[in-house]
């Protein structure tokens, strides 16, 4: 062989060692970073979820990539808006997808807008870690590509009707909810809860998304006279009912679950009797308390958000993205998305600082945290529950 055909095969072998080289590298991952995107509400009626999980989650993200990445590559999350409404969120999903490539998906807010992208997911197999959702058809059966992290709403619906029923003996319970698939599935599991006690909502009434209008509803529920009101919403909408509910005279306990958006719902409701004696479940424990994740989410949120106040959605969003590091972490250089999936499935009690809640996941399961934390409202602060017997009207 003369040397110009040594040449010619050996540029031949070059290119060739190339083109394995570039279809062995996964898409959204280079030598510099990982992109990661992510669709949330950041506008309209449920935008301080999506803009306080973005902050929370950025946080974290922040202080990693100033510590260097994660092995040596900083991550770069891609976020858009899609105001809680599931079409906008599916066009965001193919976008962040197909034209900006990412390596995987990240804190989506909201059960309708998640339920609606799940085929595409699955169809291009790209992994979804962290989502403001309890829905129990985000856990079982167990989806692939999806990692949950925070408690579903069956855990939370089941713990309070529990602890309605057997430490304050009350037993005409309604539910007010959503009219999408986030109210039904709260829905549902208020009705599995009640059936354990061969019982069931005494009323049942809704509200449709994005709406305020809860007048309907109100002469629904009132006529049942419950004991007590567990409401599957949103800030807006919960507050309206709350304070509207007190301000006729209609006083039973009220319950709402996690997604409501905690802290934006007491600073609706105020000080005083209209926020007085809400109960509230939440997912973690409350963002000024000692516990190390919530010291760290604290200091950290300080220095990144310094205008933003410690709360429980963005404390959430810092712990998702804890998560989402780790398992990075855990797959190593190497950087696949089966490996990565392989990575977060075998995680075995996983500390992120919430004291006694572990995150462990395997093949069969995907569920993450399964802690109820509760909480009431007392003078426009979340306190928690320590005697159920002890909760009071106003």
């Amino acid at each position: 062989m003369n040397q110009r055909a040594f040449f010619r095969t050996g540029l031949s072998l070059v290119v060739v060692l190339m083109s394995l080289i570039a279809v062995q590298a996964e898409v959204g991952v280079t030598d510099m970073e990982i992109v990661i995107g992510t669709s949330l509400a950041l506008d309209g009626h449920a935008s301080y979820l999506g803009t306080q999980t973005l902050h929370g989650a950025m946080t974290y993200i922040n202080h990693i990539n100033d510590a260097g990445g994660v092995n040596g590559r900083k991550i770069r999350v891609i976020s858009y808006d899609d105001a809680y409404e599931p079409a906008k969120c599916t066009e965001n999903t193919n976008k962040l997808i197909d034209n900006d490539n990412v390596f995987a998906l990240f804190c989506y807010v909201g059960t309708p807008t998640s339920v609606e992208i799940l085929p595409i997911i699955k169809a291009k197999k790209v992994p979804l870690v962290g989502l403001f959702t309890g829905a129990e058809v985000l856990r079982e059966p167990v989806i692939r590509e999806v990692f949950n992290i925070r408690t579903s709403y069956y855990e939370e619906t089941g713990g309070i009707v529990k602890h309605f029923w057997e430490d304050m003996g009350v037993r005409k319970i309604a539910v007010l909810y959503q009219n999408d698939a986030y109210g039904e599935a709260g829905l549902k599991g208020v009705e599995l809860a009640l059936s354990k006690f061969n019982s069931k909502p005494v009323a049942i009434a809704t509200y449709e998304r994005g709406s305020n209008a809860i007048s309907e509803a109100m002469t629904t529920l009132r006529a049942s006279d419950p004991e007590a009101v567990i409401i599957i919403g949103v800030y807006g909408p919960t507050s309206t009912f709350i304070r509207s509910a007190k301000w006729s005279g209609f006083n039973p306990y009220f319950h709402t679950v996690s997604f409501v958006g905690a802290d934006q719902l007491a600073e609706l409701l105020g000080v005083g009797r209209d926020s007085n004696g809400t109960i509230v479940t939440q997912c973690v424990p409350p963002p000024t308390s000692d516990v190390p994740g919530a010291v760290e989410y604290r200091n950290l949120l300080k220095k990144y958000y310094p205008d933003d106040t410690p709360n429980f959605v963005s404390f959430e969003g810092f712990i998702n993205a804890k998560v989402l590091v780790s398992m990075l972490e855990k797959t190593g250089p190497a950087l696949t998305r089966d490996a990565f999936i392989a990575a977060g499935e075998s995680i075995n009690v996983l500390d992120v600082g919430l004291g006694s809640a572990k995150i462990t996941y395997g093949p069969d399961d995907h569920r993450g945290l399964d802690q109820v934390y509760y909480t009431v409202i007392i003078d426009g602060k979340y306190e928690i529950i320590s005697d159920f017997k002890t909760i009071k009207k106003y």
